[in-house]
């Protein structure tokens, strides 16, 4: 099993507001990123915040723990988000910040095949990280972990070393570069200049992020008659947000609406995040009329 690890506990000194909280259209950025990481892993989603640290609403999937000791990094942060992972049940991860809206799940996907790929390789052995090389910088904030690796971070937090850079070169990393990544079709589609890893440290990034275009996504709206569809409506929409697609479909989401995303079901909730290549499909229930 896969989950994830979203730390939301840093000091945002730069940006000057608590990041968890940056309205995302219409969402947060943790209700965003939990909720993305989530489309992408078959177990739980982990947020690690600081101890006492107020979040936004979030998803049924994710569980909240506190980073018992504030201050000590994000690596401190990762342990302890992978010790939770781990007594889940999970024995791999994808551990990020929360500052990544541009985040696609696709690319969480990418990222966690990648352990298969490289036990697929001439040793046949699991890495311990897979850790995404673009334009020249190894992400560890938007890569994969075994969870096995909790003693071991602990260990070098022990002895002082508290750096993400301590940990890649003291276990066994398989990296992930551009062009491996974009050998996945659906990653290339939907994210080819890998914009998942920009992540918004200041008010001027965030007003870059926010600027961009909105994820183009397909709405399918019909009704259900017993159990024949009796009308259907397809269109595109630029929407970030299943409550923002509804909208400009004219469905209101309430307790009759039945959702889809490419051909799952979906949270009827109106900050479900929507991505690039969703098809989402709007499920109404409706008696016919009476003579």
């Amino acid at each position: 099993m896969t989950a994830g690890v979203v730390l939301a506990g840093g000091c945002s000194s730069r940006m000057g507001a608590v990041k968890a909280s940056l309205e995302w259209h219409g969402s947060t950025f943790l209700r965003h990123v939990t909720d993305v990481v989530g489309r992408a892993v078959g177990g739980p989603v982990i947020v690690v915040r600081a101890p006492g640290q107020a979040l936004p609403a979030l998803g049924s999937q994710v569980i909240v723990c506190d980073d018992a000791e504030q201050g000590r990094g994000p690596l401190h942060g990762l342990a302890t988000g992978l010790a939770v992972a781990e007594r889940e049940g999970a024995s791999l991860a994808f551990a990020c910040a929360t500052d990544l809206p541009l985040l696609h799940s696709a690319f969480v996907d990418a990222v966690l095949r990648g352990f298969t790929a490289a036990a697929a390789g001439d040793d046949c052995a699991t890495p311990d990280a897979a850790i995404p090389r673009i334009r020249g910088f190894r992400q560890p904030l938007a890569a994969g972990y075994r969870t096995s690796l909790t003693p071991h971070l602990f260990a070098l937090l022990e002895a002082g070393r508290s750096r993400l850079s301590d940990l890649l070169d003291s276990v066994d990393v398989h990296l992930l570069d551009e062009a491996t990544l974009l050998a996945d079709a659906r990653l290339f589609a939907a994210d080819p200049d890998l914009v998942s890893v920009f992540n918004v440290n200041t008010p001027e990034q965030y007003r870059a992020a926010c600027a961009r275009r909105l994820p183009e996504v397909v709405v399918e709206k019909s009704i259900l008659v017993g159990t024949e569809l009796v009308a259907s409506e397809r269109r595109c929409v630029r929407a970030s947000t299943l409550g923002a697609a509804a909208e400009q479909s004219g469905v209101e989401l309430d307790g009759q609406i039945v959702v889809a995303v490419n051909g799952s079901c979906f949270p009827a909730e109106a900050q479900s995040p929507l991505q690039s290549g969703d098809v989402v499909m709007l499920l109404t229930a409706s008696r016919p009329v009476s003579a």
